[in-house]
């Protein structure tokens, strides 16, 4: 199911950097050391939103990818 506050998600699976862009503020942020199993798990809820809330947001360091440094 589409999500109405996360527009898209990359994994990358050597480095273990998760990218997700918001819809609201059309923001990517990248978050650090996420396990696959989570980044699977993430892409297979029902509710992407309340699974970031709940399993991604607060518990992996984070940083905002500037607008200019992002390729899509």
């Amino acid at each position: 199911m589409p999500s109405t506050s996360i527009r898209k998600t990359e994994y990358d699976q050597d480095s273990r950097i998760l990218s997700v862009w918001f819809v609201a503020s059309g923001k990517r942020y990248e978050f650090e050391d996420v396990p696959l199993e989570t980044f699977a798990a993430f892409r297979a809820a029902f509710a992407k939103g309340r699974y970031f809330n709940d399993h991604i947001r607060n518990h992996f360091r984070y940083r905002l990818v500037e607008a200019g440094n992002d390729p899509g």
